[in-house]
């Protein structure tokens, strides 16, 4: 017997034992998968030179690392992926987006940063592998080192997630699981343990459902598995910087700050489960906020509600830039104009675009609408 096959035993053992502690550390699903993305490889160099991925100019960054885990942490030959559930619970969602006056904000973005939380469990999960490694006799690289991921380097965590059973990439590009839904991150660890790769994987059951697609407010999905980045009003509201093209503002509705369309309408998240972890629940009545009284913040205000949370990511001044649009698609209200009209001159520019395309929308609201009904009936081909 070769030392390949003496240590498999305990390689599966500690695969075992990993999965446990997944879960003990408050994720719902644990993964095994090998480092081979050659497939994506191609698919995400298509995307890119379709410009697909609009002002993310970080996508083309770092060569073929982002599908080559190895080259992003030399000596690794397998990544634990992990999930855990995020979607508050009772949240109203549908409801909010129906609610012209309400501010909509994106669910997973209700609480504080996952970031912070998701990569710390991963951190611990990965010390936990070194020990339990070590005790088991199985030897990592010299100067090898557990690395954990949440968006935080070059990764390709979804196909990595497909690739390690925790789901398949729905039409809306999203990671779907028929027992959980899409409601949940993602985050990896890279070892150099060669462990049993896991061999159940979810088959495609989107089947010929095309809803995720047909409900995109701004037709972000040029064909099914594909998005437009540049379309798509999670890009448009927290990625983009500058001016949010008028052809986009109407759809967007009252979408403050990321989208969730895609997700409430899919037929499998009848299966996901309400979050457990309490830094996940909505802080500062988020989930019920309307948007003139956020509009009314003061950039310290903003600061300080958003403290710890990712809504900082999108900045005050586009934040500021969201909520005009919001306000320019609510319900006319002579208090709203009124709002809008006094913020004008204490704005900065860009921010001041958004409010005149605002003004006037609340002072014509039958060209609104006119737009509305044209911007919902777009059929843009691939």
């Amino acid at each position: 017997m070769n030392n390949d096959q003496a240590q498999q035993p305990l390689l599966d053992t500690l695969a075992l034992r990993i999965k446990a502690e997944g879960q003990a550390l408050g994720f719902q699903q644990i993964g095994i998968t090998d480092t081979d993305l050659r497939a994506e490889e191609a698919r995400l160099a298509g995307w890119i030179d379709r410009g697909y991925h609009a002002g993310m100019a970080w996508m083309t960054h770092h060569g073929n690392m982002r599908t080559r885990p190895e080259e992003l942490l030399p000596g690794t030959l397998r990544v634990i992926s992990a999930r855990m559930d995020y979607l508050p619970g009772d949240t109203n969602l549908i409801a909010a987006l129906k609610d012209g006056e309400s501010a909509y904000i994106s669910r997973y973005a209700l609480g504080r940063d996952y970031h912070r939380l998701v990569r710390k469990r991963l951190s611990q999960l990965a010390d936990f592998i070194e020990t339990e490694a070590a005790a088991l006799g199985l030897p990592l690289p010299d100067g090898f080192r557990h690395r954990a991921f949440v968006d935080s380097a070059p990764v390709s965590e979804k196909p990595l997630a497909a690739k390690a059973g925790l789901g398949w990439q729905g039409k809306h590009t999203l990671i779907m699981n028929s027992d959980a839904g899409s409601w949940f991150f993602l985050g990896e660890v890279f070892t150099a343990l060669p462990l049993p790769v896991d061999q159940s994987h979810q088959p495609d059951r989107c089947g010929d459902c095309t809803a995720c697609l047909k409900v995109c407010p701004t037709d972000a999905f040029p064909a099914p598995y594909q998005l437009d980045a540049g379309r798509c009003i999670s890009y448009l509201t927290i990625e983009h910087k500058g001016p949010i093209p008028e052809e986009f503002r109407d759809p967007i509705g009252n979408r403050v700050f990321g989208c969730d369309d895609c997700q409430a309408i899919c037929p499998w998240n009848k299966y996901a489960r309400y979050t457990q972890e309490m830094d996940f629940l909505p802080r500062h009545q988020l989930d019920s906020a309307k948007l003139i009284d956020l509009f009314q913040w003061s950039e310290q205000t903003f600061l300080d509600r958003t403290a710890g949370s990712p809504l900082r990511r999108t900045g005050f001044e586009n934040w500021q830039r969201n909520l005009a649009v919001g306000l320019g698609n609510a319900p006319q209200s002579a208090e709203i104009i009124r709002i809008l009209s006094q913020a004008r001159t204490q704005v900065s520019d860009l921010v001041a675009e958004h409010v005149d395309w605002a003004l006037v929308q609340q002072r014509n609201p039958d060209r609104k609408r006119k737009r509305k009904i044209k911007a919902n009936k777009s059929q843009r081909q691939p």
